[in-house]
C-alpha cells in the first residue's frame, strides 16, 4: 500500500506530492544515521564495557542479584554487557520502536532473551511493580543519553525520573558515574565571525553591521562541531580551562535551572568572545576509567584521540564581546535547564555585585540570528567572497542599471545600490528576512534606493518594478531551504520565471554553475556508513540488515550533505566538472545528462564521491561552495566552511591504486521537472 506525503521541493520551490510505502519507516533513517558512528566508537564502548563490569562487580560483592536498568538502550549492546558482566536481569528501554525491534533481534541472536527485557517506551513512560514493565527497581543504572552539550537529549529529566521511580534508594550504582563540563575562555576572530555581522568593505565605501546585531545575545542553540578541525592558531586562549561542574548519575539528579562559576586570572589580554566546551564520562567512582570528549590538540599524540561524530565539542559565542587584561580576575559563569547550557563573562569586581540570580537565557532580539545561522555569518564576514561579488558587480553595473536580486536576506542588493545602481529590487523570501535587510539599510542611511519586495517569482509582475525592466538578474545564490549543493538551482527556476522581466541583453550573476566532483578516501567520516558487524564480540549484524533494507526502499542512491571542512579527506582523482547549468537561459524542458569518469592519480580506500557547486559569477570571477584551494600533493583538501558539500557513499569502499585505466564512472542526470540530480556511479577496474 502506498501513502502521498506532501513536501517543499527545495530546487523548484513547489509543493511535490511523493509516494512512499507505508513499509518505510523514517525512524530506520534516524537509526542509521546515529547508531552506525557510536557501534565504531571502540574508546566509547571499551569504557562503557570497563565500567559496567566494575559496577556489576560492586554489587555482586554485597551478596545481592544485580538488577539493571539501561535507559536509550539502541541495539542492546550495553544490556548485553551487562548481562556478559554477570547481571541477573536487564531491562532494556527503548522509545524508538524500530530500534527496539532490532535491538529485540539483537538480543535473541546472541542468546540473551531470558536475561533481557526490552521495553518499547519513554522511561518516564515505565512502571515498576507485579504487573508493571519492571517487577523490581533496578540496582545498576547504565545510560547513553548524552549528545554534544551532555544534556541535550534529556539526560537530566530522564535521570530525576529514573531515580525517583526506577532504582532502589541508596544502592545505586551508575555507568557512567560521573560528568564533568570544563570550558574555556578564548578569542577568535574566525569563530566570533559566525556570530556576530563584521563591518565589510564595498569598493572604497564601509558597510555597518546594524546596532541591534551587535548588542544581540544571538541564537541559543549551541554550535556544534569537530573542534580537532579548528587550528589552535586560529585563536588565543584567555584564561585556562576551567572545571565548570560535575553531576553524580548514581544519585537523586536535579533538572532545575542551576548556575556554576569559575575564578580564574586571565592569562593574556585580549577580546572575550568565546568560550569552547566537552565534557568527560567517569565510568567509574574512582575515575579510573574516563571517556573524553577533548579535542585532539589537548592530546601529547593528537593522533591517538579517538574520532567520533556522535559527541563533538561545543562552542559558546558570549552575549557581548569585552576587552580582559592580562593579570585581570574574571569570573566564567555556565548556567543549565534541563536541556541546554550557556555563558556569561564578569570581571571579578562586577561578580561581588552581581545580583544572586543567574545570568538570563540568550535571546536572539535583532533577528538576524533567526534568519542567518552560523555557517552564513561566516560567508557573509568571508571578506574574500565579498571582493568577488563587488568585482563581478564592477563589471556588470552602468548608471542605468535596474537590479534584481533574488536570494534568501542577501547583501548583494545593498552592494548594488552602494556601488551606483539606478535602482535595486530583492525578492525576501519571509517577513523576518525583509525586516533584517531593511535593518541593513537603515544603519547604513540607505533610504529609497532598495525595494525589497515578499513576492514570490512566479508571481512578480512589472508593476511591482514599478514597470522597469531588469537589467542586472543577481542571486549568491542561497537559499534557507537548500540542503544539497544543488538545491540552489532554485536561482535557476527563479531566473526561468522572471524571464518577461528582463532586457533581452540582461545581465545574469551568476552566469553559469557547474557541479564538480571529486573521489575521496574519507579519514573517519566513512564509520557513519560503514557495517557494524561484531561490536565488543557482540553480533549486531540486525542492525545493519536495518541499515540495508532502508537503502533498498528507495529508488536509487542519494547524496547526503556533509561540512567537508570537519571532515579530512584524500582525493584520489582530480577534481573535474560534471555537468554545468548555464543561467543565462532558461531551465530546459527535457533532462539533462552527463557521463563520463575520472581515473584514479593516487592509491587509497575509495569511500565515495564528494559533489559541491561552483557558480561562475562572470567569465573571470569564480566563487566555489566546496574545494577552495588546489588539492594537495598527497591528496589533501580544504574545504570551504560556509557550505555543506554532498557526499555520495559508495555501498563498499574501493582499494585502488594510481591506475589511468581505473576510476569512477558516472552518470548524471538533472530532472528539471523534478529539480532534481539522479547519480549513478561505479568503479572501473584496470
Amino acid at each position: 500500500m502506498k501513502t502521498f506525503c506532501g513536501r517543499a521541493n527545495p530546487t523548484t520551490g513547489a509543493l511535490d506530492w511523493v509516494e512512499e510505502s507505508e513499509e518505510y519507516d523514517y525512524h530506520q533513517e534516524i537509526a542509521r544515521s546515529c547508531y552506525a558512528d557510536m557501534l565504531h566508537d571502540h574508546d566509547r564502548n571499551q569504557k562503557y564495557y570497563q565500567g559496567i563490569r566494575a559496577a556489576v562487580s560492586r554489587v555482586k560483592a554485597r551478596g545481592v542479584k544485580v538488577i539493571v536498568l539501561d535507559i536509550g538502550t539502541g541495539t542492546g549492546l550495553l544490556s548485553m554487557m551487562a548481562v556478559s558482566a554477570g547481571a541477573d536481569l536487564c531491562y532494556a528501554v527503548e522509545v524508538f520502536k524500530p530500534m527496539a525491534d532490532a535491538a529485540q533481534n539483537i538480543v535473541k541472536k546472541n542468546g540473551f532473551s531470558n536475561k533481557i527485557k526490552i521495553i518499547n517506551k519513554h522511561s518516564t513512560d515505565v512502571t515498576v511493580g507485579p504487573d508493571g514493565d519492571m517487577q523490581m527497581k533496578a540496582n545498576v543504572l547504565i545510560t547513553e543519553l548524552f549528545d554534544t552539550e551532555l544534556i541535550g537529549e534529556g539526560a537530566l529529566p530522564s535521570y530525576e525520573h529514573a531515580h525517583l521511580h526506577l532504582v532502589q534508594v541508596g544502592g545505586c550504582e551508575a555507568v557512567p558515574h560521573r560528568a564533568t563540563v570544563y570550558a574555556q575562555l578564548v578569542e577568535s576572530e574566525l569563530l566570533w565571525s559566525w556570530a556576530q555581522l563584521q563591518p565589510i568593505e564595498v569598493d572604497g565605501a564601509r558597510l555597518a553591521p546594524p546596532p541591534a546585531v551587535g548588542i544581540c545575545a544571538g541564537a541559543h542553540s549551541v554550535c556544534d562541531i569537530q573542534l580537532s578541525q579548528v587550528s589552535p592558531q586560529s585563536f588565543t586562549a584567555l584564561g585556562p580551562l576551567c572545571t565548570m561542574f560535575s553531576v553524580d548519575f548514581s544519585k537523586p539528579v536535579s533538572s532545575a535551572l542551576q548556575s556554576y562559576s569559575a575564578q580564574f586570572v586571565a592569562q593574556s589580554s585580549g577580546r572575550a568572545q568565546v568560550v569552547l566546551s566537552w565534557w568527560d564520562l567517569d565510568m567509574d567512582p574512582s575515575g579510573s576509567i574516563v571517556c573524553t570528549m577533548a579535542p585532539s590538540w589537548t592530546y601529547q599524540e593528537p593522533k591517538t584521540a579517538p574520532w567520533r561524530d556522535h559527541w563533538m565539542q561545543s562552542v559558546y559565542f558570549l552575549p557581548v564581546e569585552s576587552r580582559v587584561t592580562e593579570g585581570e580576575e574574571l569570573s566564567l559563569t555556565v548556567c543549565h535547564d534541563d536541556y541546554s547550557l550557556w555563558f556569561d563573562l564578569k570581571t571579578h569586581r562586577q561578580e561581588e555585585c552581581r545580583a544572586v540570580a543567574p545570568p538570563p537565557r540568550p535571546c536572539c532580539t535583532c533577528q538576524a540570528h533567526l534568519v542567518w545561522n552560523r555557517p552564513r555569518f561566516g560567508e557573509l564576514n568571508d571578506r574574500h567572497r565579498t571582493d568577488s561579488f563587488v568585482a563581478a558587480l564592477r563589471s556588470v553595473l552602468r548608471e542605468d542599471s535596474v537590479c534584481l536580486s533574488i536570494s534568501d536576506g542577501s547583501l548583494l542588493p545593498v552592494f548594488a545600490h552602494m556601488m551606483g545602481a539606478k535602482k535595486v529590487f530583492s525578492l525576501e523570501n519571509s517577513r523576518m528576512s525583509k525586516q533584517v535587510i531593511e535593518q541593513v539599510l537603515e544603519a547604513n542611511s540607505i533610504q529609497g534606493g532598495v525595494d525589497l519586495l515578499e513576492v514570490r517569482p512566479d508571481q512578480l509582475t512589472s508593476t511591482d518594478l514599478g514597470g522597469e525592466q531588469v537589467s542586472v538578474l543577481m542571486g549568491e545564490p542561497y537559499f534557507s531551504t537548500s540542503l544539497l549543493p544543488w538545491h540552489s538551482l532554485f536561482f535557476w527556476f527563479c531566473r526561468s520565471a522572471v524571464a518577461g522581466l528582463l532586457k533581452p541583453d540582461a545581465s545574469i550573476l551568476p552566469c553559469t554553475a557547474t557541479l564538480q566532483m571529486v573521489a575521496v578516501e574519507f579519514q573517519d567520516l566513512w564509520r557513519i556508513r560503514a557495517p557494524c558487524g561484531t561490536c565488543e564480540g557482540f553480533d549486531v549484524t540486525a542492525m545493519d540488515d536495518m541499515v540495508q533494507k532502508s537503502l533498498d526502499f528507495r529508488e536509487s542512491r542519494e547524496a547526503e550533505p556533509h561540512p567537508l571542512w570537519e571532515y579530512p579527506c584524500r582525493a584520489l582523482t582530480p577534481a573535474a566538472g560534471v555537468m554545468t547549468f548555464d543561467f543565462t537561459q532558461c531551465v530546459p524542458q527535457h533532462p539533462m545528462v552527463s557521463e563520463g569518469s575520472l581515473p584514479f592519480v593516487r592509491s587509497g580506500r575509495c569511500h565515495g564521491v564528494a559533489l559541491w557547486m561552483e557558480y561562475n559569477l562572470t567569465e573571470d570571477v569564480t566563487v566555489s561552495g566546496g574545494l577552495i584551494g588546489p588539492i594537495g600533493e598527497q591528496g589533501e583538501c580544504q574545504w570551504t566552511p560556509h557550505r555543506r558539500q554532498g557526499v555520495y557513499f559508495f555501498r563498499s569502499p574501493w582499494d585502488t591504486t594510481a591506475d589511468a585505466r581505473a576510476g569512477v564512472s558516472y552518470t548524471l542526470t538533472f530532472e528539471p521537472s523534478l529539480g532534481d540530480i539522479k547519480m549513478d556511479f561505479s568503479i572501473k577496474s584496470q
